[in-house]
């Protein structure tokens, strides 16, 4: 059953906030009445229009056009020129801020999944989601492979409403304090926002992408 996607005004905050409360939402792209694919995001990182390690930093430009849209829009891009990055929009239009969606747990169209990932049929081996492999889990731990898992590209995708399309989110679980811990964001330059404790991730899931130094809240 297909379920409600997310309202528009769930994007229309702060992106450090809808980094937090897309935790446990489940993306995925529809086709006919049904997924085709889709995971739980299980990681995520925000990027507001004055960090300097955000591409909206310097203002609107073709490459980012997309992350000035009102939220609720996708913004995809290409790193090192090959993979795709899955983005969510957030804040009103004019802002250019966004979430990196990093990580996801599969959910649905496995099949296809594994063979956009590694050009092979899936196994079909059920026990291998009890105790997913680390082929499984390399399937959408990290931005560039949960784009490729799900099909994301920057033709079809970068600019979708989420909220009225065929890539879309949902509420799904929500995710309790005591699992979620947080960091600096990956691979920034020093001094280039690499400081900042904007990524969000569900610390018990195998499928983040990288494990740091994190910050519990409940320390705070």
């Amino acid at each position: 059953m297909i379920k409600t996607p997310l309202p528009r005004d769930f994007y229309c905050r702060d992106a450090r906030i809808v980094a937090r409360d897309l935790l446990g939402c489940v993306v995925g792209t529809l086709k006919a009445d049904h997924f085709e694919v889709s995971g739980r995001i299980v990681e995520t990182e925000a990027y507001i229009s004055d960090d300097p390690a955000s591409h909206s930093y310097k203002g609107p430009a073709q490459r980012n056009a997309s992350m000035f849209l009102e939220g609720g829009h996708a913004y995809i891009y290409r790193i090192y020129g090959i993979h795709r990055c899955l983005n969510v929009v957030t804040g009103h239009k004019g802002i250019g801020e966004a979430v990196l969606i990093r990580a996801l747990e599969p959910l649905e169209g496995l099949q296809m999944m594994w063979n956009r990932r590694y050009g092979t049929p899936w196994p079909n081996d059920a026990s291998l989601m009890s105790q997913p492999n680390l082929q499984v889990i390399g399937l959408t731990n990290g931005p560039g492979k949960l784009a490729k898992a799900l099909g994301i590209n920057v033709t079809e995708h970068d600019g979708a409403d989420l909220c009225a399309g065929s890539l879309v989110i949902y509420h799904d679980v929500s995710m309790d304090e005591s699992r979620v811990e947080i960091s600096p964001r990956i691979g920034l330059a020093e001094g280039k926002g690499d400081k900042e404790l904007w990524r969000w991730f569900v610390a018990d899931s195998p499928y983040v992408s990288r494990r740091r130094r994190t910050h519990s809240r409940n320390a705070e």
